[in-house]
């Protein structure tokens, strides 16, 4: 028989995407599947929509909770899973219908702990997908413990993401989501894959993350900032379990700083902005000593870390100074290969 997979579904605020995802899990070519729908307070009629879906397939189960984020839907849901593993859907994306079974073969036939498929970035008119870290006519990976914790902190060919991935429930079930934050799988994941000996990836793009057409800078909220203090405490634990790969958590860490300090300069007429961008300038600045080291491999890099350091305003001139020359500039090789949507139907 087969394996039974728990896919756990937040919901919240998504009327207009439910039923997409829903319909997408429905139509795996693996049947034995139990689909949690956590619907996380949600004022709009997404509830009611899981509603009907749990009336006519006995295998989707819908919880109802007050609102208290990703996190809390999510770890409400672990308690009610079942299956031998489990998958997290986010409940605006979309997946292949091949998805489940790909995901399941490839964990049993490699004996691994963890699975992934690669993505694409979801646009209303288009598909993109990462070229950089992924080639549709490659084989399957499989990655040891050691380069899987290089590659998430990396950031790489795997990502931080809980979704698109298959694990084996006992991973999961003894590690709970960071509750009250934002950019919640950066707190999450390493614990999870720290544990991980063996792990397969796929890179036939079968999961659709959907990319909301909202600006970044319109709607940036000190909570954005949490992702910050999520690599933070994520280095700590490199530091303690990982030595080798404290550089690249680093780099990661100050390119993560220095995004942020762009923005907050932007939106520097709040007094609010204006403290987290000086803390921010404190913590590279009292790290400076270790940025160096660690950005030498960079030059990029450690070029904008050489500028913010004499002072921030010439590492901001310098991102103007590039932004104006780039129409001049030689294009380079796109690393998202686009795939259009006109006239064509959504898996």
């Amino acid at each position: 028989m087969q394996p039974l997979v728990s896919i756990i579904v937040p919901v919240y605020k998504v009327e207009s995407y439910l039923n997409q995802c829903l319909d997408s899990l429905l139509s795996q070519t693996y049947s034995n599947l139990e689909i949690i729908v956590v619907n996380d307070g949600s004022p709009d009629k997404s509830a009611e929509i899981a509603e009907s879906y749990a009336q006519i397939d006995s295998r989707v189960h819908v919880y109802h909770k007050e609102n208290g984020g990703l996190s809390d839907a999510r770890n409400f849901g672990l308690p009610h899973i079942s299956g031998d593993f489990t998958m997290f859907v986010d409940s605006d994306d979309w997946v292949s219908t091949q998805l489940v079974e790909t995901l399941v073969t490839l964990l049993i036939e490699n004996e691994a702990e963890a699975a992934q498929a690669a993505f694409y970035y979801a646009y209303d008119e288009q598909l993109l997908y990462d070229n950089r870290y992924f080639s549709q006519s490659s084989e399957t990976i499989t990655l040891s413990n050691t380069e899987l914790m290089e590659a998430l902190v990396k950031n790489d060919i795997v990502k931080n993401f809980a979704w698109g991935k298959l694990y084996k429930t006992e991973l999961v079930k003894k590690t709970p989501f960071v509750k009250g934050v934002l950019f919640e799988d950066v707190y999450w994941a390493h614990h999870v894959m720290s544990q991980v000996t063996n792990y397969v990836i796929c890179h036939e793009p079968l999961y659709y993350y959907r990319q909301r057409a909202d600006s970044i800078v319109k709607n940036y909220s000190i909570r954005n900032l949490d992702i910050i203090e999520g690599l933070k405490q994520r280095h700590m634990f490199i530091k303690e379990n990982y030595p080798s790969l404290l550089n690249e958590s680093n780099k990661l860490l100050l390119k993560t700083e220095l995004q942020h300090y762009r923005i907050l300069f932007s939106l520097n007429s709040d007094p609010v902005h204006k403290r987290e961008k000086d803390k921010i300038k404190q913590h590279i600045l009292e790290n400076r000593s270790l940025f160096k080291a660690s950005t030498e491999d960079d030059k990029q890099l450690s070029r904008d870390l050489h500028l913010f350091i004499i002072h921030p305003l010439l590492y901001i001139g310098n991102l103007g100074v590039k932004k104006l020359l780039r129409p001049f500039t030689k294009p380079v090789n796109k690393p998202l290969q686009s795939i259009s949507l006109q006239g064509s139907q959504k898996e």
